[in-house]
């Protein structure tokens, strides 16, 4: 044995193999794989990965599904069918028999939480090797659908199943859906919106600030072999607004969202010390983890700041805490980036530049890399371990969103040993109790906070975040058929601007300009 292995103890929760699967539509080899095959590739991937001697794949005694885009809602369901046991199918591709399928929540997350999670029953004994799997296929559906093709990716493969549910609690907030904030497209661009306005920026001033901060994102999309856009492109190509760029939500344009149309999968397994030396997993395949933590934003309409989203600074700070490091000693950074403001608010919170030389992602970052459903995350967990496994002694921290900024996860991880025997490495903070009041009730006044004019296929609307005069957070509609109002929001100025409020026969609060 080598001197690091005979002072790792055998319940120290380490991962032992990463995989990623991907294709694009159109390419050589496009085989317009589904979801469940996907997932099974990267799992299968994952093993191989690990280089083990043993039976990987018997030795899962716990596998989790990360929860696709297409059973993220109560009201979605896979156009071309689905798995009963989505974990089980996943495992059922690679052999593996594990007494726990579980399907997880929805969030993007949710994948970096479980690694906590897992390390924890492992270090207490409640496992000995688990695996995350997850896969989109959102892009073939759509290939095929707009061919006419429809098919059947049922499964019926029984079994145990523990369905953590959708978990939707602080996600949905009626009053700025019911005035067409319906995605994260809308509810991201109001909160990059209000940290426009701290900043006194103009809506061309600040599209170049999104485009600096995501060409070097575009670099390394670039390089990677699983990326839905392998594009380098310049600041100002991802700024300037064409037909081919145009805006989706102020100040969002296309090129600079998220981009959910990709086939991805990825999966991680993790095992403990004992389990990996038994299946003779080589010592510098273990990656081993630092820290897991997680913390639960208020919704975006009760937020003190609305450009503001203090769990992920909480979650990262105690992360690193744990970790015994700060920012600087950090060798790999990847922040959730399917929006501009998640990189933006741990670039002011850290003091980073956007030219920091690590660059902020490992994978391209989602409009660039692909924003795998809720599974983005899990491919940056794989790029972490690979990273710090080639520059030994470096450690890698992947900063994991869910929502609309509502739910954050950090992970920090090294193949340098981390210490489990105090259980201490895993934490989840408690959700801040300083939300700002809100009301339902028709108002007559409201001064605008922040505001995104959103576009879609119905049409356009503006939609602002408020105070009525008690105070109290209220959301409406700008009446864009008004001169005066239009020219405010199109001007991309109308934070603390006066408006008059009347409730039309739907309910929604209109507003003009006083």
């Amino acid at each position: 044995m080598t001197k690091t292995t005979q002072r790792v103890a055998d319940n120290t929760p380490i991962i032992i193999g990463v995989g990623q699967y991907s294709e694009r539509v159109d390419e050589p080899g496009y085989e317009a794989l589904s979801y469940m095959d996907l997932g099974g590739r990267a799992l299968s991937a994952a093993i191989a990965n690990s280089a083990a001697s043993g039976s990987v794949a018997d030795a899962i005694d716990t596998l989790a599904a990360i929860r696709a885009f297409e059973m993220s809602r109560p009201d979605r369901k896979p156009p071309f069918g689905g798995s009963d046991n989505v974990p089980r199918s996943f495992a059922k591709r690679v052999g593996a028999t594990p007494e726990r399928a579980i399907l997880s929540t929805t969030g993007g997350q949710y994948n970096q939480k479980l690694v906590g999670e897992f390390a924890a029953d492992i270090a207490a004994g409640r496992s000995a090797c688990a695996a995350i799997v997850g896969s989109e296929a959102i892009s073939t559906v759509l290939a095929l659908s707009a061919k006419g093709e429809a098919p059947d990716w049922s499964e019926e493969v029984g079994g145990a199943l523990e369905d953590r549910g959708y978990g939707l609690d602080g996600m949905l907030e009626p009053a700025l859906f019911a005035h067409g904030a319906t995605g994260a497209i809308p509810l991201y661009a109001i909160a990059e919106n209000a940290r426009r306005a701290k900043l006194n920026k103009g809506l061309n001033e600040y599209r170049e600030d999104i485009g600096e901060l995501f060409a070097p994102f575009t670099t390394v999309a670039s390089a990677n072999p699983h990326a839905a856009a392998p594009v380098e492109r310049t600041a100002t190509e991802l700024a300037k607004v064409t037909d081919r760029n145009r805006i989706v939500a102020e100040p969002y344009a296309r090129m600079t969202v998220a981009r959910d149309q990709v086939n991805q999968a990825a999966a991680i397994i993790i095992a403990s010390a004992g389990k990996a030396r038994a299946l003779g997993v080589p010592e510098d395949k273990w990656v081993h983890i630092h820290a897991v933590t997680s913390a639960t934003e208020l919704e975006l309409s009760e937020r003190p700041d609305l450009a503001a989203n203090p769990a992920s600074i909480a979650s990262a700070e105690r992360a690193l805490k744990i970790a015994g490091k700060d920012i600087s000693n950090i060798a790999f950074l990847d922040f959730y980036s399917c929006f501009a403001i998640p990189v933006f608010n741990q670039c002011d919170h850290f003091g980073l530049s956007v030219y920091d030389p690590r660059r902020l992602t490992l994978t391209g970052g989602l409009p660039f890399f692909g924003g795998a459903g809720n599974n983005y995350s899990a491919h940056a967990i794989c790029e972490a371990v690979n990273r710090v496994r080639a520059e030994r002694g470096s450690y890698a921290l992947v900063g994991a969103n869910g929502g609309w900024m509502s739910k954050y996860a950090t992970g920090i991880y090294s193949a340098e040993p981390a210490d489990w025997s105090g259980a201490d490495r895993v934490a989840e903070l408690p959700k801040a109790a300083d939300g700002i009041q809100r009301s339902n009730d028709p108002f007559s006044n409201a001064i605008i906070e922040s505001y995104t004019i959103n576009h879609t296929k119905k049409g356009s609307d503006a939609v602002f975040i408020g105070r009525n005069p008690n105070g109290e957070r209220v959301v409406g509609n700008a009446d864009l058929s008004d001169e005066a109002t239009r020219a405010a929001f199109e001007g991309g100025q109308p934070f603390g601007v006066s408006l008059s409020v009347a409730r039309d026969d739907r309910g929604r609060n209109i507003g003009r300009v006083v």
